[in-house]
């Protein structure tokens, strides 16, 4: 059975670890499709793994199973799960890095990776990408029910992370993650933003928000809605990282 099998995680390429998952999953289905999201993932980094997985799933048809290993308690209390939600899968640690799927998506059901029939006979403390969490899509993408790997969890991992308040004629957001660019994605969503919003943030005041790159010339800082649909704070042809230290923002509406 041909189905899709995304892989973010953590681990770089300069290791094993990627081409392992990836052997198990062949050995169990060799028809899988297996998509690498990214692996540069910075080392323990929870918050930046679950905007990536939230970031990632609408563009996935029904039916694809994504794999999150950010992973920094493994083979401790933290338990494995899987999450199904509208026909599409998430398998990784309870630790967090699905925190915007359980909070954003509908129809959520998760269960504790418990069953060890679905699981390698060897079991490492180190290692659960191998031994729980690609097995597991494997045997899913065979179309084997999440009911049958584990329990339910009526509680899982969700962290707190900030949303923006709303006030009469403002907004405080933060920013809550940074790309390869340097680009600043704060927490506002785009929908609560007007191009005549002005922008508030550490030192800089910003008129108002960009409708492209080109609006402003090179070097410049700007507010932008992004592909995320979040407001993000950037530079043209630059950083907005290596110019902005505070990580709070206010948006005059």
């Amino acid at each position: 059975m041909r189905r899709i099998i995304t892989l973010t995680t953590d681990f770089g390429l300069d290791d094993h670890y990627i081409g392992v998952m990836k052997g198990v999953i062949l050995g169990i289905n060799p028809e899988a499709h297996i998509i690498d999201i990214t692996h540069s993932i910075p080392k323990y980094d929870v918050v930046k793994a679950a905007f990536k997985a939230q970031n990632i799933y609408p563009y996935f048809p029904k039916g694809t199973i994504h794999v999150v290993v950010v992973d920094p308690g493994v083979g401790g209390n933290r338990k494995p799960i899987a999450i199904e939600s509208e026909g599409i899968f998430y398998i990784g640690p309870d630790n967090g890095v699905f925190s915007f799927i359980l909070d954003n998506n509908k129809g959520i059901h998760v269960v504790e990776i418990t069953n060890p029939e679905y699981m390698r006979e060897e079991m490492s403390n180190t290692f659960h990408g191998r031994d729980i969490f690609a097995p597991i899509a494997a045997h899913i993408s065979l179309g084997v029910d999440i009911n049958e790997i584990g329990e339910g969890l009526e509680s899982p991992v969700s962290l707190n992370i900030s949303k923006p308040q709303i006030l009469d004629n403002e907004i405080k957001g933060d920013i809550i993650y940074e790309d390869s660019f340097g680009n600043l994605i704060t927490n506002i969503p785009g929908d609560m933003i007007r191009g005549s919003s002005k922008i508030h943030i550490d030192e800089f005041i910003i008129d108002s928000v960009a409708s492209s790159y080109d609006d402003v010339g090179k070097g410049e800082l700007l507010a932008i809605i992004g592909s995320s649909g979040f407001l993000e704070i950037s530079v043209n042809q630059g950083s907005a990282s290596g110019l902005i230290r505070d990580r709070k923002l206010t948006v005059l509406k």
